[in-house]
């Protein structure tokens, strides 16, 4: 099944890293977390990539083109100018890198990859979240409602510690748990070629009238995910998730 990740955005609010390469290039553990949601999705055996580019486009196509040679070991023959690998091993992806507008929205991003994704089922995702959810499991409920579009639904992390009283009394700590109150839109979607005819163009964003228009005429299910997610949009994100990878105890790293 193809997968469709949106890797445009400018990334304003993690400036402190997206001045000099787009979001989905921040490095979590030396590798973007790009990479990190390709592996997630290549562990379920989906290894048919189309990527949304925009800003900073071309440090995201640099990266997959020099990737064999930075893989590994080398021998590099300066006579004929030939480049021999050996040792290292790469997957088995095949990435279609599209450019969408530095300035197009999310419906529109997706829209403009329809032509890469063919008439069937594909997977969606945005390039600055990692979890552990169950990708058989969401792709098997998906097909068991036969609507076009499914959502996961997360709770996301509180970002302060919690407490529980009994009058003044601590009865419980627990330090930026998941919160255990409402559901978010975690981005990973598994959607029928269908949704398309709900993106008017460049200018729709994804989140408002396509997902509105969908949910209204009762076309999207929740999948609900209890486990780890977390997006990368501030610096203290990043600063988290690079934590939870040199510990040993990043949740997302299934393969």
């Amino acid at each position: 099944m193809k997968v469709a990740i949106l890797a445009g955005g400018v990334g304003s609010r993690l400036s402190e890293e997206t001045q000099l390469k787009p979001k989905p290039m921040v490095e979590i553990g030396a590798r973007p977390i790009l990479w990190h949601i390709m592996k997630h999705y290549s562990y379920y055996g989906h290894n048919e990539f189309a990527i949304a580019l925009g800003y900073k486009g071309e440090y995201i196509k640099k990266y997959f083109a020099d990737y064999c040679a930075l893989e590994g070991n080398i021998t590099v023959r300066l006579g004929d100018r030939s480049i021999e690998k050996h040792g290292g091993s790469t997957p088995d992806w095949n990435i279609e890198l599209i450019d969408t507008g530095n300035a197009t929205l999310t419906g529109g991003r997706i829209k403009r990859l329809a032509p890469y994704l063919g008439n069937d089922t594909f997977m969606l995702t945005w390039g600055d979240g990692v979890s552990n959810i169950d990708l058989n499991d969401l792709l098997k409920f998906h097909r068991s409602h036969g609507k076009l579009l499914t959502v996961s639904a997360v709770r996301p992390p509180a970002r302060f510690g919690h407490m529980q009283f009994d009058g003044d009394k601590v009865l419980e700590f627990s330090e930026k748990p998941q919160t255990a109150e409402g559901w978010i839109n975690g981005a990973f979607f598994v959607a029928e070629p269908e949704v398309f005819n709900y993106i008017d163009g460049d200018q729709t964003q994804w989140e408002h009238e396509p997902m509105e228009k969908l949910a209204k005429i009762g076309q999207i299910m929740a999948y609900r995910h209890e486990g780890f997610w977390q997006c990368m949009d501030t610096l203290r994100d990043k600063v988290l998730l690079e934590s939870l990878w040199q510990e040993g105890a990043a949740p997302w790293k299934i393969w």
